[in-house]
């Protein structure tokens, strides 16, 4: 059955080999004076800051430099908000990875708010205005080129916000996979453990269909197979350039039309980590996915797992709870296999701090409710943490 869904992607995508060549032209339709926001410097020893202040020689530009992973409300996002009021921002430009992109996004918005901006990022406040945002990518991994979605951290009050509004859907994203090949193996395995998460919490959802089924699976299959090229051999146009691909559409909602919605229970889980941690998002995800799985493991939800286990890893001739636990442990050994550490501890996640880590995300995640594919109350949220360290 194909549930009831409304879809739109209004992001225009450039993909492939020099395609920032169209970037004047994409930037002139929204005006001349364009804030740049890039991270720690990449983007310098790849050549592509040069590149872009070449290519938008014609421009007035501004710069907010030194966005971090995990991007924080305060500084960047107030500091990046406050420079677009000043200087009469038309665009924005977003030079690096998913965070760079993620707080652009916010500062788009905050900057047309003359209130708190974190009220928007919280959604207690309804954004109605933005300031564009072009980005260009330089690491596959949260998708956040091809979505209407953003994540940022308040460390403040240890909160870190997943802010989903159709507003934030960047106007234009370039994508070339050569400005990837630089990427760490840490960042190259975190980025795909993300995208691979991704499209789980997407299959784990009721009513579900075939078709998206093979969809997804198929996407699991290329990531896991193209991030182990991409670790031997950092250069491989073919195996980066699927990756890029395969990590924008994990987060876009294709992979979901038709079906029910899951709640996204890792991501609130692993939100809590981070707002506490400030651990890499795709590390901490790769660590919570095995022991959810066993946690929400049942009759009602076996078909998904037996599922998975046929389709993407190609068992057999196992009963459907032997196969289950196979494919909980083929995910664990994947992600081990790539260079992640699968206890949290090894990120200097404390024990002591689970508790509150659950009231946490029951307080701003809501993984209770009917809608949720698995709900999870304090006590599930404990021993899943629990298991993780």
């Amino acid at each position: 059955m194909i549930a009831d869904f409304i879809y739109n992607t209004p992001t225009k995508m450039f993909f492939g080999k020099d395609c920032v060549k169209q970037l004047p032209n994409v930037i002139e339709r929204y005006g001349k004076n364009v804030l740049m926001t890039y991270g720690g410097g990449s983007i310098k020893k790849i050549g592509l800051y040069d590149k872009v202040k070449e290519l938008l020689s014609g421009f007035n530009i501004v710069e907010l430099s030194g966005i971090e992973p995990n991007p924080k409300y305060d500084p960047s996002v107030i500091t990046g908000a406050k420079l677009c009021k000043d200087n009469n921002i038309d665009v924005i430009l977003a030079v690096g990875g998913g965070s760079v992109l993620d707080c652009s996004k916010a500062i788009s918005v905050c900057a047309k708010y003359d209130g708190e901006g974190w009220d928007l990022i919280s959604e207690k406040v309804k954004a109605t205005k933005s300031i564009p945002v072009v980005d260009i990518i330089t690491l596959a991994a949260t998708g956040s080129e091809y979505d209407a979605g953003c994540v940022i951290s308040n460390t403040a009050i240890n909160d870190k916000r997943g802010y989903v509004d159709g507003i934030l859907f960047p106007a234009c994203s370039f994508l070339d996979p050569k400005y990837t090949f630089s990427v760490s193996k840490w960042q190259t395995a975190c980025g795909t453990a993300d995208a691979i998460n991704h499209v789980l919490e997407q299959f784990f959802a009721k009513p579900h269909n075939a078709f998206n089924d093979g969809v997804m699976i198929s996407a699991i299959r290329s990531l896991m197979a193209n991030v182990k090229i991409a670790l031997e051999k950092p250069s491989d146009y073919d195996a980066r350039s699927e990756l890029m691909y395969v990590c924008s559409l994990a987060c876009n909602g294709i992979f979901s039309n038709g079906s029910g919605y899951s709640g996204w229970p890792m991501h609130a889980i692993e939100h809590a980590l981070s707002a506490y941690f400030d651990i890499t998002h795709g590390a901490g995800l790769a660590i919570i996915t095995p022991n959810w799985m066993k946690e929400i493991l049942s009759e009602n939800t076996i078909e998904r797992f037996v599922t998975l286990g046929k389709l993407l890893f190609g068992f057999e001739n196992l009963s459907d709870f032997d196969m289950a636990n196979k494919v909980i442990s083929e995910f664990y050994a994947f992600f081990e296999s790539i260079g992640i550490p699968m206890h949290l501890g090894e990120l200097g996640v404390k024990a002591d701090k689970i508790e509150e880590m659950a009231d946490h995300i029951l307080e701003n995640d809501n993984t209770l409710g009917e809608w949720v594919y698995v709900p999870l109350d304090k006590a599930a949220l404990v021993r899943i943490l629990t298991a993780s360290i």
